[in-house]
């Protein structure tokens, strides 16, 4: 056909179906030879993989373009696709889940290789990328995100840890109940149905935004449990005046089963939030985020996750910052120096309800392990080695009764 589809087939020869993971039973991957303006479909179904020529009237799940250079590079040594998805000159489209897996099912069988799975629990499936050996690592995303946002943090770990990242219930490709709370005890319960599922008795927990509330969550509620908690940017309840309060709380997230944003207004969104981001992630991020945005489901559990940030009450005997105080063991923050989601200024109070917790600054917005992937990656690998990190906060601290009689355990 011509000189790169050798190296197309290279790749179908590679497939390893144990770590591919298809939602629907199926999946058409279209590769795109940009430069010579060519493409195959790669067409999985039950574990097998054929190429057909591309069909224009046949919608790809996934669309991965490169040049001829690059596609020779990946057949010679997967880990170069995902090199060049992160330095822009590999572009994926319309579902990470597929695209990223479709490279992780064609290249080495290495103990510890990038994998996806859908693991059943007994709150329902959740979808998973998984890369590494060693203590498990549990990621947990942001709000609007799904787990491909951890793609470099799972690159930059995995050499030392069992890095495990997870769609929240409500996104990616995780079940989407309806009606659910999806509040930081409904995400962290089902974080925890995971590790069970998985025989995880003990793991450290990294969670960016939405997801680093849930780990403190996690933290509170499973002292026994967590290793160590790594907060990115987390988001807390806010200190000064909500005034959409009292009409959030009259709106029921419920009604936007029926209410698609327009395309353009996400787009901008997302723009927003991940201002310093290379355009690659900035597209690749929106599409995913849409993915589960622009189903009925999805949209709730965007709405429902947002309102309950909005709302959490700052004070009072359930409120956020008392029971920050309660936060036993190590804990790690990352902090945007430029971050507008999550002001810097909310450190000095994390400062004085946890004097023992450990800082890190950025100097970016508010995704840090995609702006500043190198400074931030480092930080968390010493905070992962710090002396005493393979004891849980229980052992440490000898609160995991006090944490067991708090939950009704």
């Amino acid at each position: 056909m011509n000189e790169v589809f050798p190296a197309l087939r290279t790749l179908a020869g590679r497939f390893d179906p144990t770590v591919f993971d298809a939602p629907a039973g199926r999946a058409r991957i279209r590769l795109v030879v940009t430069d010579e303006e060519k493409a195959w479909d790669a067409v999985i179904v039950g574990g097998l993989l054929e190429y057909e020529a591309a069909d224009s009237g046949k919608r790809a799940d996934a669309v991965l373009k490169a040049d001829a250079v690059v596609w020779r590079m990946i057949a010679r040594d997967v880990r170069g696709g995902m090199a060049a998805f992160q330095a822009g000159r590999l572009g994926i489209r319309r579902n990470l889940h597929l695209g990223v897996g479709f490279l992780a099912a064609t290249g080495d069988d290495a103990p510890g290789r990038l994998r996806f799975r859908a693991v059943e629990t007994r709150l329902g499936k959740v979808s998973t990328l998984e890369a590494g050996q060693g203590t498990p690592l549990l990621l947990l995303h942001g709000l609007g995100a799904t787990k491909a946002e951890f793609l470099p943090t799972v690159a930059a770990l995995a050499s030392e840890h069992r890095v495990i990242a997870m769609d929240l219930p409500g996104f990616g490709d995780t079940d989407k109940p309806f009606p659910a709370p999806y509040d930081p005890p409904f995400f962290s319960s089902w974080a925890e149905s995971l590790l069970d599922e998985l025989g995880i008795e003990r793991a450290h927990v990294l969670g960016h935004s939405m997801g680093g509330r849930v780990a403190i969550e996690f933290g509170l509620r499973n002292p026994d449990r967590a290793l160590g908690l790594v907060l990115m940017t987390p988001s807390m309840a806010w200190l000064g005046e909500r005034r959409w309060a009292n009409y959030l709380r009259l709106v029921r997230p419920e009604f936007a089963i029926f209410q698609p944003a327009p395309r353009p207004i996400v787009e901008e969104l997302v723009r927003r939030v991940v201002p310093g981001a290379a355009d690659e992630w900035t597209r690749a991020g929106i599409e995913e985020f849409l993915r589960a945005y622009l189903t009925p489901r999805g949209r709730v559990a965007f709405y429902a996750a947002a309102r309950n940030i909005y709302l959490e009450d700052p004070d009072g005997p359930d409120g956020f910052w008392p029971r920050l105080e309660e936060l036993q063991g190590d804990a790690l923050f990352v902090w945007g120096r430029r971050d507008a989601l999550v002001p810097i200024g909310f450190r000095r109070h994390v400062e004085k309800a946890l004097p023992a917790a450990r800082h890190e600054v950025v100097d970016c917005g508010h995704v840090p392990q995609l702006e500043r992937p190198t400074q931030t990656h480092a930080a968390i690998a010493r905070f992962l080695r710090r002396p005493g990190a393979l004891r849980p906060i229980a052992e440490r601290e000898g609160t995991a009764k006090v944490a067991r009689a708090a939950r009704g355990r």
